[in-house]
């Protein structure tokens, strides 16, 4: 979906701007009478610029990270732009960075703003940075902008490293135990397939399900070692379908513990790119706007819509979200507080801080629990193998 700048009548006299997500322009349109209003204009978002000539490859997140926080230390001590550029052109690490400061460096040269530069490789840097970066440009604090920018970014490799952290353990118990499982039913079970027949004995139901994969297996050998890029496909087009990718999102909130780790992790982000740009200058409509970029549950952001949707039509910030149900009691309380005192800046870096909390305690719990629920899992897998191995063994030698 584009972001469109839309300008509209309400009561067909008071002029209302704002923001607001489509596929189209005459999507745009449709939504904006939704909410009430009469379109006049309606455009893209001026940051949507046209890509440059130069295509250069994206940046990891780490390399984003070293190239905020090189340039920001570089302009704290008084180093014109172009000059960082230079250095980081000649001396960064990563070729990528290179590559980028360079042609950064060359526009910038050519009269063009670092913010404006910046826009035109929104690809690498990701319409949050650029809105930042604008914002921090046109108030004259470019250096706090850098520093709030490489904060924010340190920020979430931290949550994207907790929670892959987090399901590193189980994922790589699961293959190892789909690999044991497959090399015991392909030549262990066929093994002893012989010695079972020749007892003349009924086999057991384990045993009789483990030699009938195992033979099922070795007939249709290639179909077994293409399956995990199967699966893999299936996995990767379930997430990347918006039907799949919906059910799986509200499927994966309602699981416990899980559901909180994700609702959490999305809420950090979102709330601490809201109080980054909220400091910056940035209007509360453009701070949600940007916030929800962060979110990659499709069930939240559509409720963060809703809410962006009605603070447009006038709607307090804390009764918006209160009224999607998807926010954190503490965290509408704490924006509540902010709208009423003045010193919602403040109110949203202490819900930040409590949601790192929280979100905290949420992945300590859930790595306490999967360790006891692996070994339940394999436990299980060792005594249905040993089963079906032994049950036949103890059966010959009581016939004989």
């Amino acid at each position: 979906m584009t972001i469109y700048n839309y300008i509209a009548l309400r009561n067909g006299s008071e002029i209302v701007n704002g923001k607001i997500d489509a596929d189209d322009v005459k999507a745009a349109r449709e939504a904006i009478r939704n909410l009430g209003l009469t379109p006049t204009k309606v455009f893209e978002d001026s940051s949507k610029v046209s890509a440059p000539k130069v295509r250069l490859s994206p940046l990891s997140l780490q390399e984003l990270i070293d190239f905020t926080g090189t340039f920001r230390t570089l302009i704290s001590t008084g180093v014109p732009i172009i000059e960082g550029l230079v250095f980081l052109e000649k001396d960064a690490v990563s070729s990528r960075i290179r590559l980028l400061a360079r042609e950064i460096r060359k526009q910038v040269i050519a009269g063009a703003t670092f913010a404006d530069t910046v826009a035109k490789y929104q690809e690498i840097f990701g319409s949050i940075y650029v809105g930042l970066t604008k914002a921090g440009e046109d108030s004259g604090e470019m250096e706090k902008t850098l520093e709030r920018l490489s904060d924010l970014l340190k920020k979430q490799a931290a949550i994207k490293g907790r929670v892959i952290g987090t399901l590193i353990y189980p994922c790589f118990v699961i293959v190892l135990a789909i690999i044991v499982v497959t090399v015991m039913l392909m030549f262990v079970f066929p093994a002893f397939k012989e010695m079972f027949d020749q007892s003349g004995a009924q086999l057991p139901i384990f045993t009789q399900i483990c030699i009938d994969l195992g033979e099922f297996l070795k007939k249709y050998w290639a179909l077994t070692l293409i399956s995990p890029f199967i699966i893999g496909g299936l996995i990767y087009t379930a997430f990347k379908n918006p039907t799949s990718r919906k059910i799986l999102d509200e499927f994966f909130l309602r699981v416990p513990l899980v559901g909180e780790m994700l609702k959490y992790a999305n809420f950090s982000n979102f709330i601490t790119v809201m109080f980054v740009a909220y400091e910056a200058g940035i209007p509360i409509v453009d701070c949600l706007h940007l916030g929800n970029l962060t979110i990659d549950n499709r069930t939240i952001k559509t409720k963060i819509t809703n809410a962006i949707n009605k603070v447009q039509q006038g709607t307090h910030l804390s009764t918006a979200l209160r009224s999607e149900n998807i926010i954190p009691s503490m965290v509408l309380f704490m924006i509540a507080t902010g709208e009423q005192t003045g010193k919602l800046g403040e109110l949203l870096n202490q819900a930040v801080i409590f949601l790192d909390k929280k979100l905290d305690d949420i992945i300590d719990a859930l790595t306490k629990m999967i360790e006891p629920l692996m070994l339940i899992v394999i436990g299980s897998i060792v005594m249905f193998l040993a089963l079906a191995l032994y049950l036949p063994l103890f059966q010959s030698y009581q016939l004989s």
